[in-house]
């Protein structure tokens, strides 16, 4: 399979979503200098089934400020909803061993994942170090991810409601205990959800 370069990834990004080194991939492509890639250009992936999302496993960029109100959805205008009830036992922002997307949710294995606004699933797969995850998209830009999940329910291409059960709380992936890895993206650059969800 062939993964077709986006705006912004490199060779390092590519083989992080599918298990390979830079090096790897330059030498299985021909590619002199793996740190000069063109958007459009195809690069061969041994073994995949299908192109991944990159901009999920490693961020091109991450935002620290407050959004602004008009960069919430028409949809969202009262806020996302809390996707899952529990404790944050990790915030956004900067860890000890680097850069948390997202938040954190403490929640009993199995607990249900409600989508946090209505949109369409993109993604509903497994994806290294997420385990199971689910993206939905939604309008202006938004995109929420609800990662480790022990089984997602949905499929891509679904339409989602805000409040629909999209996938139930799990480990797996790079996951110590059940919890819930919860992210939102405006235009692809991680942003804190702390702000967008209802207080």
């Amino acid at each position: 399979m062939y993964h077709v370069v986006n705006r912004g990834e490199n060779l390092f990004r590519i083989g992080k979503a599918y298990d390979f080194t830079y090096q790897e991939l330059a030498r299985i492509n021909g590619i002199e200098n793996p740190h000069k890639i063109e958007t459009g250009q195809r690069i061969f992936i041994p073994g995949a089934a299908r192109q991944l999302p990159v901009e999920i496993i490693t961020p091109a960029s991450v935002s620290l400020e407050r959004p602004r109100a008009g960069d919430f959805p028409a949809a969202g205008a009262d806020g996302f909803i809390w996707p899952v009830r529990g404790e944050v036992s990790s915030r956004f922002g900067q860890r000890r061993d680097g850069f948390h997307d997202g938040v954190d949710i403490m929640a009993a294995e199995g607990s249900p994942v409600l989508a946090a606004e209505s949109g369409e699933v993109i993604y509903s797969d497994r994806l290294r170090g997420y385990g199971n995850i689910v993206i939905i998209r939604h309008g202006a830009g938004l995109l929420s991810v609800y990662a480790h999940n022990r089984r997602n329910r949905v499929a891509e291409g679904d339409r989602i409601a805000k409040g629909d059960i999209v996938a139930e709380v799990g480990d797996t992936g790079r996951a110590s205990s059940p919890h819930l890895h919860f992210e939102i993206r405006k235009d692809n650059v991680a942003q804190d959800p702390l702000y967008y969800l209802q207080q």
